[in-house]
């Protein structure tokens, strides 16, 4: 959620209250006099996301008492991105220990609910930009296992939140999967619209709280089960801008990776009370079945 253009809570005058006394010291150590302009948090996640001047400059600052995502984006700032040529926010100042980083402030509207989420030159650009952030990691011999374990787990929590045909169909496919090594990537973890900015027609890319080593095609679920759906203009766009085709590896693994999502997405969803999130994750489930009934 860094440098995030989110809907600003209502009724809040400063979100400085949502930091600890150390955050607080911290940021004052960096900047001095800082003014609050935006207070873009995310309660639900333990994250505040504020917009801020200091020195006549606008940054993002973003920091949480027990969020891992905060641990995530620091390290992805701190290795990937940093050579990174990718339009997204340059790292200023993080500290791991306080779980506080900041970021020069991207000017822009996110795509998510603006007439840019229905233009294929969008998705073209989005690509692109997936394409410089792909960056090349180990081979790994245990992703695929792990990905399978942890799906069968959550696929047993969530027995009492799915219908039983369709959980019981999408638990098939997982105990089917036969583990083999993947080339790992640099990934987003969340990419979607909801997380592109486009300013002056250009698209940039924020939030790097899942950022992580996985197979490349993981950032492509999220799109398949939402922007993609009845929209192939949007898929062929978005693949032309990625300019990566995907080989029987790469479909087995994507297969993979949108099970494991959508169960996860309900077992997570519910967890934290957000019923429509989890309605949205069923949703996913039962695409994945009714895909692959025949006729």
């Amino acid at each position: 959620m860094c440098s995030d253009i989110r809907p600003t809570r209502a009724g809040r005058v400063s979100g400085m209250d949502d930091l600890t006394t150390s955050q607080r010291t911290v940021l004052d150590e960096w900047f001095g006099t800082v003014d609050v302009l935006e207070d873009h948090s995310w309660p639900l996640q333990d994250t505040t996301v504020l917009r801020i001047r200091a020195a006549g400059r606008e940054f993002i600052v973003k920091a949480s008492r027990t969020s891992h995502h905060i641990d995530r984006e620091i390290a992805a700032h701190r290795s990937f991105l940093v050579t990174s040529a990718a339009p997204v926010p340059k790292l200023v100042y993080s500290n791991e220990a306080e779980k506080l980083l900041v970021t020069e402030y991207l000017p822009g509207e996110l795509v998510e609910g603006s007439p840019a989420e229905e233009d294929p030159s969008i998705y073209r650009q989005a690509g692109r930009v997936l394409a410089e952030l792909l960056s090349p990691g180990d081979v790994s011999d245990t992703y695929m296992g792990r990905l399978r374990d942890r799906g069968l787990s959550l696929s047993d929590r969530a027995a009492r939140l799915v219908d039983a045909g369709p959980l019981a169909a999408v638990r098939n496919r997982l105990e089917a999967v036969v583990p083999r090594p993947v080339p790992l990537f640099f990934t987003h973890g969340d990419y979607q619209p909801r997380n592109w900015l486009v300013h002056a027609g250009t698209v940039a890319v924020i939030d790097f709280g899942r950022a992580e080593q996985r197979p490349w095609t993981s950032d492509l679920v999220r799109l398949q089960f939402q922007q993609f759906v009845g929209r192939p203009d949007l898929e062929e766009a978005f693949h032309d801008g990625l300019g990566r085709d995907l080989d029987a590896l790469d479909i087995e693994i994507l297969e993979l990776e949108r099970i494991y999502q959508a169960v996860s997405t309900v077992v997570w969803a519910n967890g934290i009370g957000d019923a429509g999130f989890e309605e949205h994750g069923r949703q996913m489930i039962d695409r994945l079945v009714d895909r692959s009934r025949p006729g």
